[in-house]
């Protein structure tokens, strides 16, 4: 019962965050053509929020407002603009219809427009509230790599570059972009030391992987990435961890009160604490029942040690956390929890080292895989199957793969406040985070075009109920920036030139315009049944790739 009501109350909960959503934006959108009608002189004869039979309505002079059953649009009902209608030469001063081209391409253009200035506010009030972006924090570093060769270490914080204050990692990243080939003086904050160290970095130009960008290329850093490693673990059999009860997968919190962030950091906190009794605080992923971590104390049995691995502690990447029903691995007799120690010929360090010896099968024979299963070795035969797999860039790439997921988490990100000072530099950051959606939004179209991007990345009215849901119970800071989001690519949508659209409409009346005279009224009503039809499509589509997301499909 209590589950049933668990699932009634979280139902309600996302209803709620969908409906306040839409029906804001809705609003906001319905506000402009509204408002911009009244100013041009067009009566309104009904605003209503939503579409299907009225929920309840008011009368207020010439204009009927209501909220309708369906919270899935709205419309702002004009006298005068059905087509055809026969309008009285005293009314006609009232009619959408009868007013001139350009009254009514700005009653058309008021909606969409609407949308883009109410995100500029949303972004604007978010900015004030306290906005939080990802801190130039130096993630997880080979030693092995370029950056750490020209000075930079995992976890510091690039506190200036070339006498500029950083704020952020994008802020990092945008003198990278400006900089390629060229000598950069960076100043970062490193863990255990409070003097700032001086580093020279010599940003190279690479292709850029966010497709979402106009930017071709950006400024890097070989092996520069700002993501770190959980403290995950991976637990050898017969090691004192073993022993003690760690297990593959557990989720270090603290260790001895001490809260631990990121992987790398395990190390430094356990030898201190050698030959004597430690608390460690896990979270035990093998039980997601349970919502509190486990709290287990590990003895260590020795006297000295000097590092983890004498302990049987390793990263966990190499380890099995999900091989998939029906796949080749599971044909082939892999196992949850298996360490991967052989791939073909190829001896992994990396998961990617992994996915790189699958991807290079051939399709001829099989592919031999050696884990290390409880203490010992054994080998399998497997033969990947080429699937469509999603990239990290939305887009869509056919390659061989096994079906097996690795125990992989990354660490939150360090975020920081940006700094706001003053109403107009609060407004220009709005304007700015508004103008950087938005390009996104139309590049993403393209890339849609192009078929760079996955068609199935379109979600519809479900996808954004979830979002609404998960992004309200994060916090109204992150449901507000979802929120602004979304109205822009409502700025975007409306503006499409399909007929029974914004777009479509305004697409009409600028044809008018330059020709002097209206189109033909069959042309018109073709027009506005093919622009439904493909409407109806494209909503069937995003429907159809939601139910999709839900069961599993893709």
């Amino acid at each position: 019962m209590d589950l049933v009501l668990s699932y009634i109350q979280q139902g309600f909960s996302a209803v709620f965050a969908f409906v306040l959503l839409l029906g804001l934006l809705i609003f906001v959108h319905e506000l402009g053509h509204f408002a911009v009608a009244k100013w041009s002189g067009v009566r309104v004869e009904v605003f209503s929020l939503g579409f299907g039979k009225k929920l309840f309505s008011f009368k207020r002079g010439d204009t009927t407002y209501c909220v309708s059953l369906i919270p899935l649009g709205g419309y702002v009902k004009m006298f005068g603009d059905e087509a055809g209608a026969e309008i009285p030469e005293s009314e006609k001063k009232y009619s959408f219809t009868h007013k001139p081209v350009a009254q009514r391409i700005a009653v058309v253009l008021a909606g969409p427009l609407m949308n883009f200035f109410f995100a500029i506010l949303i972004f604007t009030v978010v900015a004030f509230l306290g906005e939080e972006v990802r801190s130039p924090v130096v993630g997880d570093l080979s030693p092995k790599s370029k950056v750490y060769a020209e000075g930079l270490r995992s976890g510091d914080k690039v506190v200036r570059v070339n006498d500029r204050p950083i704020i952020s990692w994008d802020e990092f990243q945008e003198e990278l972009n400006k900089n390629v080939d060229q000598k950069l003086a960076v100043n970062v904050q490193r863990v255990g030391i409070e003097q700032a160290v001086n580093v020279e970095l010599k940003p190279e130009s690479k292709p850029n992987p966010n497709l979402l960008s106009l930017d071709a290329s950006i400024g890097d850093i070989e092996g520069l990435t700002y993501l770190s490693k959980a403290p995950v673990l991976g637990v050898r059999s017969q090691f004192p961890a073993a022993k003690a009860g760690l297990k593959t997968g557990d989720r270090i919190l603290s260790v001895n009160g001490v809260e631990l962030k990121h992987f790398r950091e395990l190390d430094n906190l356990l030898l201190p604490h050698q030959n004597r009794e430690i608390t460690l605080e896990i979270e035990r992923s093998a039980q997601p029942e349970s919502k509190k971590p486990e709290k287990l104390k590990l003895q260590v049995n020795f006297h000295t040690f000097s590092s983890m691995s004498m302990l049987g502690i390793e990263g966990s990447e190499l380890y099995l956390y999900k091989v998939m029903p029906s796949s080749p691995a599971e044909r082939g007799g892999l196992r949850v929890g298996d360490r991967v120690v052989k791939v073909g010929d190829a001896t992994p360090v990396v998961w990617e080292d992994v996915l790189q010896a699958v991807k290079s099968y051939t399709g001829k024979d099989f592919l031999r895989i050696t884990v290390d299963r409880e203490g010992s070795e054994k080998t399998f035969v497997v033969v990947p199957e080429m699937t469509s797999q999603m990239n990290l860039q939305g887009g869509e790439e056919k390659r061989f793969t096994i079906g097996i997921v690795p125990w992989i988490q990354l660490s939150a990100p360090e975020l920081t406040q940006l700094q706001i000072h003053g109403p107009l530099d609060g407004i220009k950051h709005g304007l700015q985070r508004t103008w950087d959606v938005t390009v996104m939004t139309v590049v993403s179209f393209l890339r849609l075009i192009q078929n760079k991007i996955s068609p199935k990345n379109i979600g519809g009215v479900i996808s954004i109920g979830q979002a609404a849901h998960e992004t309200l119970k994060i916090g109204l800071k992150h449901f507000l920036t979802m929120m602004a989001a979304i109205s822009v690519n409502l700025f975007i949508l409306n503006l499409l030139p399909i007929p029974v659209l914004d777009g479509g409409h305004l697409l009409f009346y600028v044809i008018e315009a330059l020709r002097g005279a209206p189109l033909n009224m069959r042309k018109m009503e073709i027009a506005q049944q093919i622009g439904l039809f493909v409407l109806m499509s494209l909503m069937v589509y995003a429907l159809f790739n939601d139910v999709s997301r839900i069961l599993g499909f893709w």
